[in-house]
């Protein structure tokens, strides 16, 4: 089969095209779901970014049924995602909030709260911290807790 030269510079083109074409079938298989946007924590408070070098900490946090957090604090900002089961979170002023596998949420800052687990199995949270070095994440009744 003879080709002319017509039909050469259509296969070059294509040819030429082909990485492109790959790339945006591979794009195509990608999805950006949104789970939270908010520029307020779950209490209703503005969040508010630390002055100081920025130190961005994540954590995998696990409670186990039936047990609590304790009471304790944020002095940074911190979002996060609740993986497995269920945590309700209580203010001292008695606003409770449940999360459940899926949440999303903005904790509140500077604000002391419990999480219990009331559920029969652990629950896992993943947590992202806004912070700032050597500046603690959570302050429980009053004492840093290192690193966290």
């Amino acid at each position: 089969m003879k080709l002319n030269k017509s039909w050469i510079a259509l296969l070059l083109l294509v040819m030429a095209q082909a990485p492109t074409l790959n790339v945006y079938a591979q794009q195509q298989s990608v999805t950006s779901t949104p789970i939270l946007k908010t520029s307020e924590s779950w209490n209703g408070a503005p969040v508010h970014y630390p002055a100081g070098t920025p130190e961005i900490s994540a954590f995998i946090v696990e409670v186990a049924p039936g047990a609590q957090t304790g009471w304790h604090s944020h002095p940074v900002p911190s979002f996060g995602m609740i993986l497995e089961g269920e945590l309700e979170v209580e203010l001292k002023d008695g606003r409770k909030n449940v999360l459940k596998a899926g949440d999303a949420v903005v904790e509140v800052v500077d604000a002391l709260h419990n999480g219990i687990n009331k559920g029969a199995r652990p629950m896992k949270l993943v947590v992202f911290y806004a912070g700032v070095k050597e500046q603690p994440l959570t302050v429980t009744q009053g004492a840093a807790v290192p690193g966290k």
